[in-house]
């Protein structure tokens, strides 16, 4: 679908391969019966652990046409500024539970910090490449547990986001290249070092840990299912959730699908148009993952990735309804709502990454020429919507330039029109 055609803000793609709705195989390895219960049970012994906030935008929602938009706050996590920690350190967690071959019970965090485990365990340098937030999750549960950590982070990484990783004590290379280029170089240097690579996506031969990482990210859910059924919601009718490699995305998705079966919510997944590489996976709609070139170059850093994760495909194509693409405006636009709330609204403070779903949402509710997108993705006064807003101010100065400057402003033809005005 070509958007200058149509004159849309944004691309979508209706998945052809999750029309079926039967059960995906693969989400029997991501999700085996009480992991999540296990993720939760780490994290809740963290220095720090509380539910993030699941926040109520109800007077946005009557505004565009919707029941209810749900915001899990991840900007409020750990006082880390974004989700990620979750996946980063319970892959560390899995990770030493094997090295230390204890199979019939879980560790506590007590026992990973006492002398006596620290010395089974010898030295370890956890190594991880990063847009930032991964890197900042790894970097934190490393020097939590008392280990070496090292983050390799591509030549566009803000200085903020750097000094948001070394502040907990990781060492942090600039490597030329896009994020990609990182995460390739990382894996060399931590063979030729001895280093073990704590990553979020997948290649061959490397599958344990990123499962373990997106097994994390199942804490987050578990707590807005409580909060959700609280307000008397069962589950949300619809979910966004905003993707890079396709980690978070494929968690989410799969979380909701092994919790409802064909009762899950539909699901839209959100990716910038200049690194839209599951888009561009679900277009040739043969199965397998694909890949995009160019310098990766959009303001929503923590999705600036070009080659998905397989096992993150392998769930997405089974189970993901739609694929959005998406140009920077429309996460400017998401960043810029949070900050100015309407009357009895909450206010809040969202990154480039983590706002990009409520700009997606308020474009496919309120855009004439999105009208088919909005029937299709069943989008009417009775959905209850959610969204996670996964990072907070995590750059300070790119979100002054947005939020306060109006950077990437929303194109004419595409900004909102009150009611009644010519």
């Amino acid at each position: 679908m070509n958007k200058e055609q149509m004159n849309l803000p944004m691309e979508w793609i209706e998945n052809i391969h999750a029309k079926n709705r039967d059960e995906c195989a693969a989400l029997l390895r991501l999700l085996p019966q009480g992991i999540t219960s296990v993720a939760r049970q780490f994290h809740r012994q963290l220095d720090g652990y509380r539910m993030s906030p699941l926040k109520n935008l109800a007077s946005l929602a009557a505004m565009i046409g919707v029941g209810g938009i749900w915001v899990k706050d991840e900007s409020e996590r750990l006082a880390l500024n974004s989700f990620k920690v979750l996946g980063g350190s319970f892959a560390l967690y899995q990770f030493l539970r094997k090295q230390l071959n204890i199979r019939d019970r879980e560790l506590t965090v007590t026992e990973l910090k006492s002398e006596k485990v620290r010395a089974q365990l010898g030295d370890i340098t956890f190594a991880t490449a990063t847009d930032g937030n991964h890197g900042r999750g790894v970097a934190w549960a490393a020097m939590e547990l008392g280990f070496k950590c090292v983050v390799y982070v591509h030549e566009r990484t803000s200085k903020p986001r750097i000094r948001a990783i070394e502040a907990y004590g990781a060492q942090v290379k600039v490597i030329s290249g896009t994020y990609d280029d990182a995460v390739r170089m990382i894996n060399i240097d931590a063979k030729a070092n001895g280093w073990q690579v704590i990553s979020d996506t997948s290649w061959e031969g490397y599958e344990d840990i990123p499962l373990w990482v997106m097994q994390g990210y199942t804490t987050l859910l578990a707590e807005a299912q409580e909060q959700l059924s609280a307000q008397g919601i069962t589950h949300p009718t619809h979910v966004f959730v905003q993707a890079g490699v396709g980690a978070l995305a494929a968690s989410v998705i799969g979380y909701y699908s092994k919790l409802f079966g064909k009762d899950r919510p539909i699901t839209i997944v959100v990716e910038p148009d200049k690194a839209a590489c599951l888009f561009e996976s679900a277009r040739i709609a043969d199965g397998k993952p694909h890949s995009v070139g160019g310098n990766l170059n959009t303001i929503m850093a923590g999705l600036a990735c070009g080659d998905p994760s397989p096992i993150a495909w392998s769930i997405l194509d089974h189970c993901a309804d739609f694929f959005l693409s998406c140009p920077d405006y429309v996460a400017a636009k998401g960043m810029r709502v949070y900050g100015v709330p309407l009357h009895d609204d909450p206010f809040i403070i969202s990154g480039e990454s983590g706002a990009v779903t409520l700009g997606a949402l308020m474009f496919a509710a309120e855009t004439d020429t999105l009208a088919d997108l909005k029937k299709k993705m069943k989008l009417d006064s009775s959905s209850q919507v959610l969204l996670i807003n996964t990072e907070g101010n995590t750059d300070p100065e790119l979100f002054r330039r947005i939020v306060w400057e109006g950077g990437d402003p929303v194109p004419e033809e595409f900004r909102y029109v009150p009611l009644g005005a010519s």
